[in-house]
């Protein structure tokens, strides 16, 4: 995959210009351009998450995994027609999700992004995802992309939902519900 970079800066984008994998060269405001940074944004969201020490060791693997096919999403979206990721990966996201929604009780309220730090950021993460997904979607009206990409993003938000409410619910601790029937001023 491409080449090295052995000095940081290159002046090449000064003008507003970057370059794709392909040696395209778009505007940093490129819906492309736009697809992959959100997708890093999600990335870091993710690491995040993973800075938690009492992160489930099932939680900790499962994000470990999903920040490297972040990764590979993002070099899809750099290098136009190069597909990384399957029905495969998103199958696994679903397997994990189920396990993980298994032991959760069924959702009579709507949850407040909340409950503890670890939830607040995994809430974070799941905001972040959904905006990436509508970027992958508005570049895919365009310039078609990997539905398998656009499928496991959508599912990642799932999962990221269900594990927000596995790690508020840690150490006998409850989720922060909506309530809808509040004292309003």
């Amino acid at each position: 995959m491409g080449h090295r970079l052995s000095k940081i800066y290159t002046r090449t984008g000064d003008a507003g210009i970057t370059g794709l994998g392909d040696n395209t060269r778009v505007a940093k405001d490129d819906l492309r351009v736009e697809a992959y940074g959100t997708i890093d944004e999600l990335n870091s969201a993710v690491g995040l998450i993973l800075t938690c020490a009492d992160l489930l060791p099932k939680i900790q693997k499962v994000l470990t995994k999903v920040q490297h096919e972040l990764f590979d999403i993002g070099g899809e979206l750099c290098m136009p027609g190069y597909h990384a990721i399957t029905a495969e990966h998103t199958n696994h996201l679903e397997k994990v999700l189920d396990e993980l929604n298994e032991a959760l009780p069924p959702l009579k309220d709507f949850i407040l992004p909340g409950g503890n730090l670890v939830a607040a950021n995994t809430h974070m993460a799941r905001t972040i995802c959904r905006r990436a997904e509508r970027r992958l979607v508005s570049l895919h009206h365009q310039h078609p992309v990997n539905t398998d990409a656009l499928k496991y993003i959508n599912r990642l938000s799932d999962l990221l939902f269900v594990i927000a409410r596995v790690v508020a619910r840690e150490n006998g601790k409850n989720e922060v519900l909506w309530d809808h029937k509040r004292e309003k001023i």
